[in-house]
């Protein structure tokens, strides 16, 4: 296999990791003004992903740092021309951990209120448009012969661009009220547990509908397989929540998440950013890739550092697995 092809399925890993552990942290921002209906309960929702909200973000991290290490050109073009997308979920996340630290630095009312606003915003945003920003990298954006972005803001909010993000924060949604029911005790986890299965019903319509109309777009014979099994394991989902098997449940979204991103990277492949407007502008994994001594240190890098930190942030999770509920949430 060429190094190429390996970065990209790196690259494809990493963003997944993302979004199957960041996802949930999304969903449970966007769960906070929902089933947060007193002081303490929303101190249960927020400490469910106290520990672990950071460490997830750092897969962010690390794939941008791929994706720029591994294949400048689709870095460059893809930061450029989605310049205000990005920024705008770089803003909401700063937001957000911003609002993680300084909600508890003063007991007002008023005052908590606004931190909690910021991670709602701060979690709906991101949401909604990565689900926009990679539906744009697969459906192809307006590119010069040069791999300039040639197009503007209207481009990247065209309709299919749009379902994408309604499906990745319908996702999100449902899995943060799965890890919510899986990682609460008493009445939260019951209002968790029956809003996950409300939320699964809509997500399965939307995922439903954005991967037939992504096959529709770009399609193999593994994406269609990686498509089928991504619905059919939210429907699982779905049914676990129900009967009451959180574990099962989170599993299932764990799942279905993940094989959605993975039918987008394998739906792209060997594209990285298909041009709209002049087909010589298309970014490849061949053309836009570093030189194949740069891909040769990275990979020795990479198979070094990497299990370092998945037994870390395996770890970390083990630690802090307990159940919590309003009981742990001491009165001021």
């Amino acid at each position: 296999m060429e190094l190429t092809t390996v970065w990209f399925l790196l690259v494809a890993v990493l963003f997944t990791g993302y979004f199957v552990l960041e996802g949930f942290d999304f969903g449970v921002g966007m769960l906070l003004p929902v089933l947060g209906r007193d002081d303490r309960e929303r101190r249960v929702l927020i400490n469910t992903i106290g520990p672990v909200w950071d460490g997830n973000e750092v897969w962010l991290i690390t794939a941008g740092g791929a994706m720029f290490a591994a294949f400048p050109e689709w870095y460059a073009t893809l930061f450029s021309g989605f310049y205000l997308p990005l920024l705008l979920i770089l803003l909401a996340l700063i937001a957000r951990g911003v609002a993680f630290e300084y909600r508890h630095k003063r007991p007002e009312a008023w005052w908590k209120r606004r931190w909690d606003t910021a991670i709602f915003l701060g979690s709906l945003v991101p949401a909604v448009l990565w689900g926009v920003a990679f539906a744009n990298i697969l459906r192809g954006v307006p590119l010069s012969a040069d791999h300039e972005y040639v197009g503007g803001l209207l481009d990247l909010l065209n309709p299919y661009a749009l379902l994408g993000g309604a499906t990745t924060g319908a996702l999100f949604l449902t899995h943060g009220a799965v890890f919510v029911a899986l990682k609460t005790v008493g009445d939260i986890r019951h209002r968790a547990r029956a809003l996950a299965v409300r939320a699964g019903a809509g997500a399965a319509v939307l995922a439903v509908a954005f991967l037939a109309w992504t096959l529709g777009i770009r399609s193999s014979a593994a994406a269609v397989a990686l498509a089928a099994v991504a619905a059919l394991a939210l429907l699982a989902a779905v049914a676990a929540a129900r009967v009451r098997r959180e574990g099962w449940a989170f599993t299932g979204t764990a799942v279905a998440v993940a094989l959605t991103v993975a039918t987008l990277f394998t739906a792209l492949y060997p594209n990285l950013l298909p041009s709209t407007a002049d087909p010589a502008g298309t970014l490849t994994a061949a053309n836009a890739a570093s030189t194949g001594y740069t891909l040769k240190i990275m990979t020795w890098v990479a198979v070094v550092f990497t299990p370092i930190v998945l037994a870390y942030q395996g770890w970390t999770y083990w630690v802090f697995r307990r159940r919590i509920g309003v009981a742990h949430i001491p009165r001021h």
